[in-house]
Formats: structure tokens, C-alpha cells, sequence
């Protein structure tokens, strides 16, 4: 019995540069032989490896991108072999449903999808299960690398897609992006159990999870969570069919008219937003694959329910790093935008886990993080603008990983206080994209903000002076 994983299908994208670590299922103690070619037959490299418990995981030399491969592996008795293979760039896009918004759903999405090409830029959708059963299994098998091509795309990842196809174009190579996401999953779903046991913050969100669910039997779970889908399914069509009665209707009118959404699942065993369980389901699977780097947007889920994002956001990227075998592998991420629904106050969460973002980034090594302060919607947790998100990643991507000058948002790193005024030392200059004065500057002190600060001048491209009533 040989199964290979999907990840190594027809069109699959390996990493270059990197040791190519190819693994799937055979018997115990079957020996397995694997052979990359060129498009000419010509080997490219070869490993063998013993399968145990049931696995087995070879490595193959690095390599240069290319195009037109074949991957053959055998165990003696069955042969799989894998067509167009592409070696170049691989990354892997996480997070919950700012990074889950399909090409589809996303501005300009419907007329790419009928006209672009290029085949160079290729994903892997990860089959979104909670836990493992018979249906995930066939997913998983059916799982396949798809080519973006006229019809083709529309369920890749919006953010990633606008990423890929601009980084594509910049290095004239094969991009990959596996795309492992789920709509309003907490980071901690990202980490496994004993993982998230190794800091205060995750075994609180672990040992919360286990109180409230002692007791309850795995096997009721499938169904209390169908009733979950089907009840959320028909509030969400009954709010559907109110706005287009009712255009510019807001949400808390929709929330009058029929009731709050549903939007919180059940807690149990199986439930996806479970502690640990898509780390499970939806990371493990892909190890210890090679890749060139992660892409994350995460964060809405956390912003009411921890104060120690900055904790947990650090352990999941040496969590991603350790499994995945590199502890430099870069980490892109997307620092939340401004949002508050319309008719409710600002309680400053969402600021609140941005600085706790910012903070990750800065203990973190090889990190960098997108400013995306400048496209929160009122109302809206879900922009459709994804262009934007994408090519601020790539912006990032170039000093980071590439070594090329990229664009990146400016951080302070100096302060200078005289009277009623500070002096701000950021490490670029600060500028605006459509010339005016920039605006959304708040000071903060200990106790509360100065709304009312304001920018006064530029100085030589890097100090920016900036007004407040009072300076605490």
C-alpha cells in the first residue's frame, strides 16, 4: 500500500533551494525509492527511504526553479508518478476569514477569474475539517494543486493570490501557495495541545476549553454541530433577504429585524474552533513539507478574548517554525485594520491587539508586519479590497526574504518630549499616499488617549512633530 500525499500531485510546486522533503503512507518496512526529473528525463536527484509505523520521508538534494518535472516514487509494487511538477517559492497562507475571502468574493475578483493567466502561480486548498473522519479522508485524497487559468482561481485565497501573481512577475519563477485557513478560528486553534501548554496564556485557553467540555461525548458532537450550521445558514438568509429589502439598512437593524446572529459555535470535541484542533486537522498533515515562508492574517477572532496576543502570536511562529524544520523561516503578517461595528463604541480592542501584534513582531527575528490601518471599514470586518493586503506582503517580502528595497511601514524607534510637543524618530520617512496631511494619529498615556493630536511638520524625511494638549 503506497499513498503519497497530495501535496506531491500533478502541478504540485516544490521549494527550491531548500532540501525537498517528500513523505506519505506505505507498509512497514517497505522500501521506498523516490526520482525528480527534468522535463528531458533527466534525474534531477533521488532518495530512498524505510517506511515506519506506517510513514515514510525522504530527502532529495535542493534545487533551482524549474518547470515541466516529473516526481516518480515506488515501493516495488506500486508506482506513483506525479506530472508537471514546478520547483520555486512555496508559502504557506494562514489565518481565519480575512485571508479564507475567496478571489471570487474579493474587488476585481470576478473579472480576473475570466481572463488571467498564469500558470507559473499555483494552490493547494487545504480540506477545512475539524476532526478527522471518512469524509475528511476523501477530501484529502481528492486534494489537488490547481494552475491559475481563464475560469480557474476562484477559491484561492484573495490576499494570497494578489501576492503570488505580483511576486511571480517580479521573479520570473513557479509560486505555490497552500492555503490553510477557517473563518473566525482563534491563533489558538494554530497550535497543537502540549504546545500551547508551554505558555500561561495558551493553557488558560486550553484548560478553559477542557472545564466547559468535561464530560461530553465526542461522538454527539457531529451532529450538535449540523444543527449549528443549518440554524446559522437560516439566519443568514433571512438577514440576506432583509438588506435587499431594505438597501443601507445597518447591521443593528438587521439584528432587530431577526435576531442576533448565531455566530458562535457549540464548544466540544470536533468543533474546529477548539484549542489545537486545525493544528490538528489542518497543519499537521502538511509536515514537515519545505517552504519559502508564511503569510498570516489573523486576529479578529482574539480581540475580545485575550490581552496576551503578543504571547501567543510569538509561540505560534516558533510553533510553524519548529514543525515545518527551519527555525529562520520568514513570517509575513497582517496587523489589523481599524474596525467597530456602526451603531456600537469603540472599546479599543482591536487597538489594543494591534500594538500586542506589533510587539510579536518586534521579538521575533526574521518577521515583518503590514500596516493596514488605512483600510478598516465602518461596519465591514470583511474589506473586499484584498489588492491592497497582497501587495503590501510582497512590498514586505522583497527586504525580508529577497535582500531588494521594498516598502514597508515606518516605525518609531526615538522620542523626544519638550513642553507640549514630541519629537517622533521613525526608522523611513512617514508619508502619505495621497499627499494630505496624514490623519488617525492618537496619542496614548497611561489612563486615555489625545484624539485630537495632530501632525505639524516633516523634517528632512524622517521626524515628524507632532501637537498634544498634554504629554503624560
Amino acid at each position: 500500500m503506497l499513498r503519497i500525499s497530495p501535496l506531491f500531485s500533478d502541478g504540485a510546486v516544490l521549494c527550491r533551494g531548500k532540501e525537498l522533503r517528500i513523505f506519505g503512507e506505505a507498509e512497514d518496512g517497505a522500501r521506498v525509492h523516490c526520482e525528480l526529473r527534468d522535463g528531458k528525463d533527466g534525474l534531477l536527484a533521488q532518495g530512498d527511504a524505510v517506511a515506519a509505523e506506517g510513514k515514510f520521508l525522504m530527502l532529495l538534494a535542493p534545487q533551482e526553479a524549474r518547470t515541466g518535472c516529473r516526481l516518480l516514487i515506488t515501493d516495488g509494487t506500486d508506482t506513483f508518478c506525479a506530472l508537471d511538477v514546478s520547483i520555486g517559492e512555496v508559502f504557506l497562507a494562514g489565518g481565519q476569514s480575512n485571508m479564507e475571502l475567496a478571489l471570487k468574493d474579493a474587488d476585481e475578483g470576478p473579472d480576473l477569474i475570466r481572463a488571467h493567466v498564469n500558470p507559473m502561480v499555483r494552490y493547494f486548498n487545504v480540506p477545512k475539517f475539524g476532526y478527522f473522519c471518512d469524509e475528511r479522508e476523501e477530501a484529502w485524497k481528492q486534494a489537488r494543486w490547481q494552475a491559475i487559468g481563464p475560469g480557474r482561481g476562484k477559491d484561492i485565497s484573495a490576499v494570497a493570490y494578489f501576492f503570488a501573481m505580483k511576486l511571480q512577475r517580479k521573479l520570473g519563477i513557479p509560486v505555490g501557495i497552500i492555503g490553510s485557513f477557517w473563518g473566525g478560528s482563534s491563533i489558538t486553534c494554530w497550535m497543537d495541545e502540549a504546545w500551547l501548554r508551554r505558555t500561561g496564556e495558551g493553557f488558560r485557553f486550553l484548560s478553559g476549553y477542557l472545564e466547559r467540555t468535561a464530560g461530553m461525548d465526542p461522538a454527539d458532537y457531529p451532529e450538535i454541530y449540523r444543527r449549528y450550521q443549518e440554524t446559522l445558514a437560516a439566519w443568514n438568509r433571512d438577514a440576506d433577504a432583509y438588506r435587499a429589502a431594505h438597501p443601507g439598512c445597518d447591521g443593528e437593524e438587521v439584528f432587530r429585524a431577526v435576531g442576533e446572529c448565531p455566530w458562535q459555535a457549540p464548544e466540544g470535541p470536533g468543533s474546529p474552533f477548539r484549542p489545537g484542533g486545525l493544528y490538528e486537522t489542518m497543519i499537521a498533515p502538511l509536515l514537515p513539507l519545505s517552504l519559502t515562508g508564511f503569510l498570516y492574517y489573523q486576529g479578529e477572532e482574539d480581540t475580545a478574548r485575550t490581552d496576551q496576543y503578543d504571547a501567543l502570536m510569538v509561540s505560534l511562529i516558533a510553533r510553524w517554525r519548529t514543525a515545518f524544520r527551519d527555525e529562520g523561516l520568514p513570517f509575513l503578517f497582517v496587523q489589523l485594520p481599524m474596525f467597530r461595528e456602526t451603531w456600537a463604541e469603540d472599546g479599543k480592542t482591536w487597538a489594543a491587539l494591534r500594538l500586542r501584534q506589533s510587539e510579536a513582531r518586534d521579538r521575533m527575528r526574521n518577521t515583518a508586519m503590514v500596516c493596514l490601518l488605512d483600510e478598516g471599514e465602518l461596519g465591514n470586518i470583511h474589506p473586499t479590497n484584498k489588492r491592497v493586503v497582497g501587495e503590501r506582503l510582497y512590498a514586505l517580502a522583497l527586504p525580508l526574504i529577497y535582500g531588494e528595497a521594498g516598502e514597508a511601514s515606518p516605525r518609531v524607534i526615538g522620542k523626544r518630549v519638550q513642553g507640549s510637543m514630541m519629537t517622533l524618530l521613525t526608522d523611513q520617512p512617514l508619508l502619505s499616499r495621497d499627499g494630505r496631511e496624514p490623519a488617525l494619529l492618537e496619542l496614548a498615556g497611561a489612563e486615555n488617549a489625545d484624539p485630537e493630536a495632530e501632525f505639524r511638520e516633516l523634517i528632512n524625511g524622517k521626524y515628524k512633530d507632532q501637537y498634544t494638549k498634554a504629554t503624560q
